[in-house]
C-alpha cells in the first residue's frame, strides 16, 4: 500500500504491524499526520521481523493479534532480541494473560483500540525518548568501558553479596579468565584460600556505613589465576551507593614487578654477592635478636669465626677469579655443616662467620656442641677444592666464642672471636680455639680423646673383658663381652668415658665392628675347650651400628672370617632401638636368626617398652636390669618389677637372665620366681679371657 505523507517533516521512522488494510491505513495517516515517517507496513509476525531488520525503523507500532503462526508478542520478542528497537503494542484486547506475556518484551507502550490522536502521540513521543535515552546509556557504557578496557589495572564491581558484577579486560588478563567464567561469581575465586575470607572483610567494614562512597586502603595479598598460580597484588576497594544498592568496586594491581625489586634491593642489602650468603649487617641484626631470645631462654649461643688460612697466596699465585672460586666453593659447603635455623654469613675478605643459636642451657654441653660443629666444618673445608681446573687444597682457622644472655656488647663479642681466631693460627692453623680458657681446655680434652679413640683402635689398646653367665643351677653357659680400654697414660678407661663420643661421631661403627669380630674369635677359641666349648657369647650392639642397611652383611662377614658358630653368638639390643623403624628392626632380626644367631633385650624395663612391639620381635632372652636386682630385696616395687618381667618374659617363650647379682640373697630371691640365668660380681667380675680358667674354679653352683 501507499505511505502517504513519506516526504514530511521526519519526528521518527516507524513500521507499522497490522494485518487489517483499513486499520493500517488509518494508523499509517495519523502517524504521518503526528509529523513521523512510516517506512514501511507488515501483515504477518516474520514479515514484520524482516523488514525490521532491512528497514532498521526507530519504532515498531505492533498489533498483537496478527494471522498466521505467530503473534504480535512472539514478533516483539524477536525483534528487541535481534534489532534493539523499541515496540510499542497496539490492541483491542485487554485480557490479563496476554498483558502478561506483552510485558515479556519490555514493550516500549501499550495503546488499546480504538485510541485518540492524543494518546498516540504521546505513547510515541515517551517510547522514542526512552529508546534515546536507553541508547545514549548503552553508549555511555560502551564508551566507559573502552576507557577501562585500556586500563593496565584491573577494575572489578562487586554486589553486596561479593558477587562479580563485572570486570575490564586487565582483569581478564592478569587472571587469565573470560569474562562469562567470572561475571555472577563470587570474587573469592581469585584468591587462594588463605586469603578466600578478605573480600567478605571488606564488604563489612564498608556496608552501612551510610556514606556514599567510603574507600578502602590498598591491601597486599596473593591472587591466584585460572591455571593455579599465585602471585601478588595490591587491592584497594571503594563503596558506591547506585540505584538504592550497594556496590563494591576494587582497583587490582600486579605487584610481582615490585616485590622483585623489593627482594633484590634487599638481597643487596643484607647478602654477599658472590657468595649468596648473609652479609655482616644481616648477621648483626640476627645476633641482637640471638642475644635478646637467649636472655629469655637461658640457652647458650656460640660465634664461630674462620679466616682461611693463606688465602693471600691464593689470589697471587692463581688470580683473584680463582679466589672467588673458592670463596663461592667455602660458601657452599659451610650451610652443609650447621643446623637450619643457625646463620652462615661472609664476614668481609675471606672471613666467614657462622652463629649458633638454641645451644644447651649448661655450658659444659653447649661448648661441646659448638666444638662438635667447628670441628666438623675444620673436616669439610679441609677437602680439596677445584680451582681453574686444578686441584688446590686449603684449611682454615677457626675461633670460637660462647654468648648467653647481653653480658657484653656487640663489639666485645666480635673481638673475642678475632682473639680466639689469631689463637688458632698461632697454634699452627688448620685448628679450632675458645676464646674462654676453660672451655678451650674442655675442647681440647674432647678433641685428643677422640685422636686418641682413633690411635687406640688402630694400636689394638681396646681390649674384651668377660662376666660369665650362669645358670638356674649355677653352671657357667657363656659369658657377655664387655669393652675395656688400656690407655697407655690414663690406664685402663672405662666405657662410660668414651663410648658416648664414639657414637657421637660415628666412631662407635667400626669399633663395634672390631668388637664383633673379636668376640667371633674367643667364640673359635672356645670352641676347642671341652668346658667352654658350648659356651654362648653375648655383644651389646649400639642402636647406631645395628641402623646401619649393611649391620647384617657386616655380622656375616665376621661370622664366616672367623668360622665361628652362630647358634653359640647372642646379640644383646636396647629398647632404644624400637624407637624407629621397628620392621626394619625385624627384617634384620629374621636375617640373622636365619643363620642360628640369637637375640636377647638388654636393660628391659628402664627404656621404651611397648607389648605390641615386643610380642613382633624375634627374641630369645629379656634381660632384667641391674636397678631392679640391686634393691630388690628392700625395695617392694622392685621385687614387683622382676617378678613381672620373668612371668612376662616365660609367658612370650623367653629366657629370663638377671644382671647386677651380687648377694646370695638377691640370687636365691630370683630363682625362687623363676628367673633362669645370672650374671653379677657374685659369680665374678669382667676378667680378660686368659683368666677366666681361675675364675671357674671360685664358681658357687
Amino acid at each position: 500500500m501507499s505511505l502517504p505523507g513519506s516526504l514530511c517533516a521526519n519526528k521518527g521512522r516507524i513500521l507499522v504491524v497490522e494485518d487489517e488494510m483499513i486499520v493500517a491505513r488509518d494508523i499509517a495517516q495519523q502517524l504521518v499526520a503526528l509529523g513521523y515517517q512510516v517506512v514501511g507496513h507488515a501483515t504477518r509476525g516474520q514479515e514484520a521481523i524482516d523488514l525490521a531488520g532491512a528497514l532498521q525503523p526507530e519504532l515498531v507500532l505492533m498489533d498483537i493479534q496478527l494471522a498466521g503462526a505467530m503473534d504480535g508478542i512472539a514478533a516483539a520478542q524477536a525483534i528487541r532480541l535481534q534489532f534493539l528497537l523499541p515496540v510499542v503494542f497496539i490492541t483491542a484486547f485487554a485480557a490479563d494473560e496476554v498483558l502478561a506475556r506483552a510485558k515479556l518484551t519490555e514493550p516500549f507502550g501499550y495503546i488499546l483500540k480504538p485510541f485518540s490522536e492524543r494518546e498516540l502521540r504521546t505513547v510515541l513521543e515517551m517510547a522514542l525518548y526512552k529508546h534515546q535515552a536507553d541508547s545514549q546509556a548503552r553508549d555511555a557504557a560502551r564508551h566507559t568501558q573502552a576507557i577501562l578496557d585500556g586500563m593496565v589495572d584491573g577494575v572489578i564491581t562487586l554486589n553486596a553479596q561479593g558477587l562479580i558484577t563485572s570486570i575490564n579486560q586487565a582483569v581478564s588478563t592478569l587472571f587469565g579468565y573470560a569474562p562469562e567464567e567470572l561475571l555472577g561469581h563470587n570474587v573469592a575465586m581469585l584468591m587462594p584460600s588463605p586469603h578466600r575470607s578478605l573480600h567478605g572483610g571488606y564488604l563489612r567494614r564498608h556496608q552501612h556505613t551510610g556514606a556514599g562512597c567510603a574507600m578502602g586502603q590498598g591491601r597486599e595479598v596473593d591472587g591466584q589465576r585460572r591455571d593455579g598460580s599465585v602471585f601478588p597484588i595490591s587491592v584497594s576497594v571503594s563503596e558506591l551507593m547506585h540505584n538504592g544498592q550497594t556496590q563494591f568496586i576494587g582497583l587490582v594491581h600486579d605487584i610481582t614487578q615490585r616485590r622483585r625489586s623489593e627482594e633484590n634491593i634487599y638481597r643487596l642489602a643484607f647478602y654477599d654477592k658472590l657468595t649468596g650468603l648473609p652479609n655482616r649487617r644481616l648477621l648483626m641484626d640476627r645476633l641482637k635478636q640471638a642475644l635478646i631470645t637467649s636472655t629469655r631462654t637461658g640457652q647458650h649461643g656460640a660465634l664461630i669465626l674462620l679466616d682461611l688460612d693463606h688465602f693471600k697466596q691464593i689470589n697471587e699465585t692463581f688470580g683473584l677469579d680463582a679466589g672467588d672460586e673458592l670463596l663461592q666453593q667455602v660458601g657452599q659447603r659451610l650451610p652443609t655443616c650447621v643446623r637450619d635455623d643457625d646463620t652462615v654469613s661472609r664476614f668481609g675478605g675471606d672471613e666467614f662467620m657462622v652463629m649458633l643459636e638454641a645451644l644447651s642451657s649448661q655450658p659444659q654441653e653447649a661448648a661441646i656442641q659448638a666444638e662438635a660443629i667447628a670441628q666438623k666444618i675444620l673436616l669439610a673445608l679441609a677437602q680439596p677444592y677445584r680451582l681453574r681446573g686444578h686441584t688446590h687444597g686449603t684449611t682454615p682457622s677457626i675461633g670460637v666464642v660462647m654468648f648467653r644472655q647481653a653480658q657484653v656488647s656487640l663489639d666485645d663479642l666480635l673481638k673475642m672471636t678475632d682473639v680466639a681466631m689469631y689463637q688458632a693460627k698461632a697454634a699452627g692453623r688448620n685448628t679450632v680455639r675458645f676464646f674462654d680458657p676453660a672451655l678451650q681446655a674442655l675442647a681440647l680434652a674432647r678433641t685428643a680423646l677422640e685422636e686418641n679413640l682413633r690411635r687406640g683402635l688402630a694400636l689394638q689398646e681396646f681390649v674384651l673383658h668377660y662376666q660369665i653367665q650362669v645358670d638356674h643351677q649355677g653352671l657357667p653357659t657363656g659369658a657377655e663381652a664387655l669393652l675395656r680400654w688400656q690407655h697407655p697414660v690414663r690406664g685402663m678407661v672405662p666405657p662410660a668415658q668414651f663410648i658416648p663420643l664414639a657414637e657421637e661421631t660415628g666412631f662407635i661403627l667400626p669399633l663395634g665392628q672390631w668388637v664383633l669380630e673379636s668376640a667371633c674369635r674367643q667364640l673359635v677359641a672356645w670352641s676347642h675347650q671341652r668346658a667352654t666349648g658350648s659356651w654362648t657369647l653375648a655383644v651389646n650392639v649400639s642402636a647406631l651400628q645395628f641402623a646401619q642397611p649393611d649391620f647384617v652383611a657386616h655380622v656375616t662377614s665376621a661370622l664366616q672370617a672367623t668360622s665361628a658358630n652362630p647358634t653359640l653368638l647372642k646379640l644383646e639390643l636396647t629398647e632404644s632401638m624400637l624407637v624407629g623403624d621397628v620392621q626394619d628392626v625385624i627384617t634384620k632380626m629374621n636375617a640373622l636368626k636365619a643363620q642360628g644367631v640369637s637375640f636377647a633385650l638388654d636393660d628391659f624395663g628402664t627404656g621404651y617398652s611397648s607389648l605390641s612391639y615386643l610380642k613382633r620381635l624375634p627374641l630369645d632372652q629379656l634381660k632384667i636390669d641391674q636397678s631392679f636386682v640391686r634393691d630388690l630385696l628392700i625395695n617392694p616395687n622392685d621385687a614387683v618389677i622382676a617378678q613381672t618381667i620373668v612371668a612376662l618374659g616365660h609367658n612370650l617363650g623367653l629366657q629370663v637372665i638377671a644382671e647386677g647379682v651380687e648377694t646370695v640373697g638377691q640370687h636365691d630371691y630370683l630363682a625362687s620366681i623363676g628367673c633362669d640365668a645370672f650374671q653379677g660380681y657374685y659369680f665374678g667380675r669382667p676378667v680378660p679371657a686368659a683368666e677366666l680358667a681361675c675364675l671357674l674354679k671360685q664358681i658357687r653352683p
